[in-house]
């Protein structure tokens, strides 16, 4: 039975119609995923050299704004996007809490101070990779993304279920057992947080229609979260005795430009569950590969191969249409059938 267009409109008022493949999307989802393995390492490594996390999260964050600031002046349709949002919040078609996505890049940086020395990272990351997935399952069904409302599935919750079991599995021989639950509560809600962060800066570049505008409008946003939390910090703990010793060590914001642009494409084309799994993915593969070729001292194991393979494994499983019938974003609509209304 053919979907009259008012029908789309009714069930997706806001949409967003694509032309890239989705074999495309998803493998460019798990390659982002990988930068933020990358990312993570860069500024892990900022905040050792500095020996303030708070300032270092500050300079990424600022380094990355600055990028993307001197590429808007460059790229006519970023600034042209820049305008598309600031009437679409003055017209009420975006809600002004979409452009708030970076905060939760501030508040991930600051959960990891508050919980990832007490609960080792194997802990932390599990917590976040929970958040994270749960998140994209009620984002999803709430369509709150730019590719509208994605009913479950039996494939799109075996999919999240092999993610939670892969990310457990990759880090098993780290995990604590003796934690407090409520500092749990913490990187699981950073990771709710995470997927929050990708849905409402997909439905900014959707106004935009510009992925730079989106990674603009984040960088703003957390930068003057987290500044506005290193001088606080400084002022309380004292500032750092010294500036970054290696150029490399200031790299992370570039990164962060990379991937947090990349999920604002995307995100419209696998939705947002199907994107954390992606990005679970990446972050395995990508830190199995850096400590391959870039080892730190932590020996690669059985259990980081295998979570990682089963990460993979469950993008796979997830990525299944279970239904013969595309998803709705996925038809071709006429222009007057989606709305861009919020």
């Amino acid at each position: 039975m053919t979907e009259h267009p008012a029908d789309v409109h009714e069930h997706h008022q806001h949409a967003e119609r694509t032309r890239m493949p989705r074999w495309i999307a998803i493998a460019l989802a798990i390659v982002f995923g990988a930068f933020t393995a990358l990312q993570s390492r860069v500024n892990g490594a900022l905040a050792a050299d500095l020996d303030d996390a708070f300032t270092a999260a500050a300079i990424s964050f600022g380094s990355g704004l600055v990028i993307l600031a001197v590429a808007l002046c460059v790229w006519r349709p970023g600034r042209v996007g820049l305008r598309r949002v600031i009437a679409a919040l003055g017209a009420r078609r975006l809600a002004w809490w979409m452009v708030l996505g970076g905060l939760s890049g501030a508040w991930f940086v600051t959960t990891q101070g508050l919980s990832a020395g007490l609960l080792g990272v194997a802990m932390f990351t599990v917590a976040i990779v929970a958040g994270q997935t749960i998140g994209g399952i009620v984002f999803d069904l709430a369509g709150l993304g730019p590719g509208g409302r994605r009913p479950l599935s039996p494939t799109r919750v075996l999919g999240a279920v092999l993610a939670l079991a892969a990310i457990a599995w990759a880090v098993s021989a780290q995990l604590a057992h003796d934690v407090p639950f409520v500092v749990m509560l913490l990187p699981f809600a950073a990771g709710l947080a995470v997927s929050w962060q990708q849905a409402v800066n997909g439905r900014v570049k959707a106004e935009a229609s510009s992925a730079l505008t989106a990674a603009f409008v984040n960088f703003a946003v957390g930068t003057v979260a987290l500044v506005a939390a290193a001088v606080v910090h400084g002022v309380a703990a004292g500032w750092p005795e010294r500036l970054p010793t290696e150029p490399w060590l200031c790299a992370g914001g570039a990164i962060g430009c990379i991937f947090i642009a990349g999920q604002a494409l995307v995100v419209r084309v696998v939705g947002v569950l199907l994107l954390a799994l992606c990005g679970v993915a990446g972050q395995l593969a990508g830190a199995l590969a850096l400590d391959l070729f870039l080892p730190t001292g932590r020996a690669v194991d059985a259990a980081t191969i295998g979570g990682t393979l089963l990460a993979l494994a469950a993008v796979a499983v997830a990525s299944i249409r279970w239904s013969r019938h595309r998803h709705r974003s996925d038809v071709v609509e006429r222009p007057d059938a989606v709305s861009r209304s919020s």
